[in-house]
């Protein structure tokens, strides 16, 4: 079995030469690869290697390989803050429905008969509420709010308690939610329940990719989403009967956030997106910014999703 060794930053750095790749600046290359580890930074080279995969494009620079590496750390973040955005609009959506259908205090929420009548279903509800008994004990003293509740109430009402769970946590509540309540909550999104039902999950994968600073522009998640009216409206290329881009890539996500957050804050997410990527083209002119948008799924006239309806 093959064993990796401890490479200095004088022999990081011999590496990425032997590959073509050049440097202005060997000191502030040191710097930035001790700072952000070589192994973050070279996992954005792929765009930037040879069809041989071994070897970097003639002309390409350090500089163009961080560029990439700084844009894919600003998109993480504005993705990052809208997904919490919708955490939160979520949460307090859902907690506002189920209060005033069913009671707010911890034996409305977490009793099984407030949920879907659906015996395949029962064991995912006993678990669930178990996961969010859990979160409660163990996060519910370190909030001002929640231990204030619990302190001088005794109980915690549901919408001070869903800052406690996570946004897996309550994804997957909205799942289990009898079929009014789900209609209700979809209705206020403006989307109907499957919809929201299989975004959810996604969002939460992204939340949770943003949050550890995995690669994130050229991410793709397991299941497809299905074809909206944008993919037609935005004339997205086919291929063998199946849209190329916005099905399983980041762009997907960028219609499900398109589908949930009000439009003033998702045409804020655009204009931020799109300064990062034109500031990116300005950089890295080693390589056409479209090769960039392809490994994103982003259609070359992403930017026209913004004034569709």
């Amino acid at each position: 079995m093959k064993t990796k060794t401890f490479k200095t930053l004088d022999e990081q750095i011999d590496i990425l030469k032997n590959k073509g790749l050049v440097f202005d600046d060997i000191s502030n290359a040191k710097s930035i690869l001790l700072r952000e580890n070589y192994f973050f930074i070279s996992g954005y080279r792929h765009l930037f290697l040879e069809s041989d995969g071994r070897s970097f494009i003639e002309g390409t620079h350090f500089r163009d390989l961080y560029a990439m590496f700084s844009f894919d750390r600003q998109l993480r973040n504005i993705i990052f803050k809208n997904i919490l955005i919708v955490e939160n609009n979520l949460k307090s959506v859902l907690s506002h429905v189920m209060s005033k259908n069913h009671g707010f205090k911890e034996n409305n929420y977490l009793n099984p008969h407030n949920f879907v009548k659906d015996s395949r279903k029962t064991r995912q509800i006993n678990d669930l509420i178990k996961k969010m008994k859990r979160q409660i004990n163990v996060n519910g003293r370190q909030h001002a709010a929640t231990a204030h509740y619990m302190i001088n109430y005794g109980y915690i009402p549901l919408w001070v308690v869903v800052k406690v769970l996570s946004f897996g946590i309550v994804g997957e509540l909205y799942t289990i939610l009898q079929y009014q309540d789900q209609k209700e909550i979809a209705d206020i999104f403006g989307i109907d329940i499957y919809s929201l039902v299989s975004y959810l999950p996604i969002l939460a994968n992204y939340r949770n990719l943003c949050a550890h600073e995995d690669i994130c522009y050229n991410n793709r998640i397991q299941k497809e989403i299905e074809d909206t009216k944008y993919h037609k409206l935005l004339y997205i290329p086919m291929a063998d009967g199946e849209y190329i881009y916005g099905k399983n890539d980041l762009f997907a996500l960028i219609i499900i956030l398109k589908c949930i957050l009000k439009d003033d804050d998702f045409s804020l997410m655009m204009n931020e997106i799109s300064y990062e990527i034109d500031r990116l083209a300005g950089i890295a002119k080693v390589i056409k910014i479209e090769k960039v948008l392809h490994a994103m799924g982003f259609p070359n006239n992403y930017k026209e999703i913004v004034r569709l309806d």
